[in-house]
């Protein structure tokens, strides 16, 4: 029995419930799967000298990646459905949560040697995979604990609490391993020690923090009695597909544009970095500093963008960030020094976290009941479907660049490819009709 058929009077009178702070928890631990091991610290170490030429170590993750975001958009959609039909969206977040701490922990193995270059890219391709699999149906979960009129305060508390983790994380990270104030025997560099116990550090975060949502949400009621076989599954998603585009294609037409801005988001924290040590000369820890100190402000915009989502709508929240990432975009761009990067960087962060939150709640205002787990993974895929777009127009803007400006400045002009694929995401979800605004 889901948790709307249990205490249903304790979501309307009080949308910080156990059920948030649980639902929110599992969001700080995935944190530092995302923050720690594919953004900030085990990727950088994974493409570093220590695995061989940087730029072929750099071509072999892509690749991973590739093949993790095909499986991804083939099989989440039909994962999602089926959680739905059978009942069991609780029961596959635990499954996918104990598989992706499982690969994590993993990467301790993966010593700073060429020969284990492939299996580390494998590993952080696996942990975006299941990741994204245990996102699907906890996604879908935000229906259960939040009503349509609270939605935009919980989806942005969830993604600061997220942020937040990230914050600890990355701190813990620092202080601990990558620049310790103690130390320790877990700090020894020898044979990168201390990056690889980085990785089951990252494991026991994410398991801890999901426990609260392991035990107290409770498993959502099937969607329906009927059992769909799994070959034909896919038969059922496609008709489901074609129904949509008969009763409601702003809801497609909602898929498309924010699988863009989307990915305009995804591309300022995967480049973010790059780009304060390529264009702006930060060293490592000075990059992680900016990482923590970006996280916070990423959460206050996040929780401050969904309680303004409650009362203005999601998609004014998302035109207004969207704006903004524009305007502070700029600011990046003709900034000369680094202190331009850490006020326009920072701006950049406080747009990013409303847009992502205010995203959220906007699909799951727009979503039938019962249908969430499968139309929150055609909202993985459409995302997916488009993943290249961002670094492709950063990529070449880029070669575009090289010839016609001096040695080491043709990093900067990649930040214009990924404007223009906010603006583009922009642009596509201005016609898109607002979810009908609920006050109870």
């Amino acid at each position: 029995m889901g948790i709307n058929q249990v205490e249903p009077s304790a979501i309307r009178e009080k949308w910080l419930n156990k059920y948030t702070w649980a639902w929110a928890s599992w969001d700080w631990g995935q944190a530092a799967i995302n923050a720690v091991m594919i953004t900030f610290v085990f990727t950088v170490y994974l493409t570093s000298e220590l695995f061989g030429d940087t730029d072929h170590a750099s071509l072999v993750l892509s690749q991973a990646l590739a093949i993790g975001g095909l499986a991804i958009a083939l099989l989440v959609p039909v994962t999602g459905l089926r959680a739905d039909v059978a009942g069991r969206r609780k029961l596959w977040i635990v499954v996918n949560t104990l598989v992706l701490v499982a690969i994590c922990a993993a990467c301790f193995f993966v010593y700073p040697d060429p020969s284990y270059l492939w299996f580390g890219a494998i590993l952080v391709a696996a942990m975006s995979v299941f990741g994204e699999f245990a996102g699907v149906n906890y996604n879908a979960v935000l229906n259960q604990i939040s009503t349509k009129a609270t939605v935009g305060k919980v989806s942005g508390f969830g993604w600061g609490m997220g942020y937040v983790g990230g914050i600890l994380a990355l701190a813990l990270v620092l202080f601990l391993f990558v620049q310790p104030i103690v130390d320790w025997p877990g700090a020894s560099t020898e044979e990168s020690l201390n990056l690889r116990w980085v990785a089951v550090f990252s494991a026991a975060w994410c398991l801890l923090f999901a426990l609260p949502l392991f035990f107290v949400i409770p498993e959502a009621p099937p969607s329906t009695s009927k059992k769909i076989p799994l070959m034909l599954t896919y038969k059922v998603l496609f008709n489901n597909i074609r129904e949509l585009w008969r009763s409601d294609r702003n809801l497609l037409f909602f898929f498309c544009s924010s699988a863009v801005f989307r990915d305009g988001l995804a591309a300022i924290f995967t480049f973010g970095g790059v780009i304060a040590a390529g264009t702006f000369g930060f060293e490592l820890t000075e990059v992680i500093i900016f990482a923590i100190v970006g996280n916070v402000v990423a959460a206050l915009g996040a929780v401050l963008g969904g309680r303004i989502d409650d009362v203005a709508g999601p998609k004014a929240v998302i035109v207004g960030s969207l704006i903004g990432l524009l305007v502070a975009g700029a600011g990046v761009f003709f900034s000369p020094e680094a202190a331009g990067f850490w006020i326009f960087g920072l701006l950049l962060c406080l747009f990013v976290g409303p847009a992502q939150a205010a995203s959220r709640s906007y699909l799951s205002r727009l979503i039938p009941e019962g249908r969430e787990g499968e139309l929150f993974g055609l909202y993985a895929t459409t995302g997916r479907a488009v993943s290249f777009l961002a670094p492709a127009l950063f990529a070449g803007a880029i070669a575009i660049a090289t010839p016609l400006v001096a040695s080491g400045q043709a990093q900067r002009y990649g930040i214009l490819g990924i404007l223009v694929v906010l603006a583009l995401g922009l642009l596509l979800l201005l016609p898109i009709r607002s979810p009908k605004k609920v006050t109870a």
